[in-house]
């Protein structure tokens, strides 16, 4: 079934062209003309949809007070939710990603930056769904857990762990979708020395799944592990991942503003500290991170 997708926005123009370039790609799109007609779509029928692609500027209803709305209901808090604007000052940006909104996409936008980004937002969804539905498996004696550490290698791995240690939650899926960013990240990044630059085009040219499989088992890689521990300290749950990597320049991304982040790595990051975790922090080089929550 293809993933569907609401695009809102007031000008009629921009809907059918996005409509068109999206329907192409292979998506199902639902429109509104209007932040009113959008919120009562969400309300029927809200968790049909993989993505939102939402104008910022409206009459009425802005797309803003949309994004806030959908924040605030607890069954549309993890829709990824595009941000559309003609304005590209920082303090726009930051707004919106402040809120919550996945991306910005900045008026006018090309075709292929559209499908990028939207492929981005239906992945992310993918494996909130997909946690989402391994945390209702019945596993209650996780809830009771003091302590554990893992170690793994692959995404399928990283996958396994995510799902078994978000179970330790009451928001599993919550807990998952920022352990798992880290993870990904300690093993592309950290382990295998992956660049953002390079894994961009490596995207491109169709190129990232056998790169990543070469890097995986080459020799100066191959033994490489991501380590990942678990405690309950209290009314907290901790989650420390470490890889085998030389690190990054962590401070820059533990400290920036989320709109410094848009084309950079860090947006694994930037879902971690601001849906998943109360708190965050890398040490050392930056191949440690603690991410903390609150069982409060």
């Amino acid at each position: 079934m293809p993933h569907k997708l609401l695009l809102v926005d007031d000008e009629p123009f921009n809907l059918e062209l996005m409509s068109e370039l999206l329907e192409d790609a292979g998506y199902e799109t639902q429109l509104a003309e209007n932040g009113e007609a959008a919120w009562q779509i969400l309300e029927r029928e809200g968790e049909h949809f993989s993505t939102i692609l939402l104008d910022k500027m409206m009459p009425g209803i802005s797309g803003f007070d949309v994004l806030k709305r959908i924040k605030a209901e607890p069954r549309l808090e993890f829709l990824p939710v595009i941000m559309q604007t003609a304005m590209g000052a920082a303090s726009s940006v930051q707004e919106g990603l402040a809120a919550g909104a996945f991306y910005y996409l900045t008026k006018p936008f090309s075709r292929d930056m559209l499908l990028a980004i939207v492929g981005a937002a239906v992945g992310h969804w993918d494996r909130y769904v997909h946690f989402r539905e391994l945390a209702n498996l019945h596993v209650d004696a996780l809830r009771h857990l003091q302590s554990a550490c893992f170690r793994c290698r692959t995404h399928r791995e990283a996958q396994a762990v995510t799902a078994l240690l978000a179970k330790t939650s009451s928001q599993p899926e919550r807990v998952a979708t920022g352990l798992f960013e880290l993870l990904v990240n300690a093993i592309e990044h950290g382990n295998l020395d992956i660049s953002y630059e390079q894994k961009s085009q490596l995207l491109a040219s169709g190129d990232w799944e056998k790169e990543l499989e070469s890097r995986l088992q080459a020799p100066e890689y191959r033994e490489r592990e991501v380590s990942v521990e678990f405690s309950l300290n209290g009314r907290q749950l901790q989650f420390i991942v470490e890889d085998m990597g030389s690190g990054f320049d962590w401070e820059y991304y533990q400290n920036a503003e989320p709109a410094s982040l848009m084309t950079s790595h860090g947006r694994g990051i930037l879902i971690a500290r601001k849906l998943s975790f109360d708190s965050l922090h890398y040490e050392g080089p930056g191949n440690r991170v603690i991410a903390c929550v609150n069982l409060d």
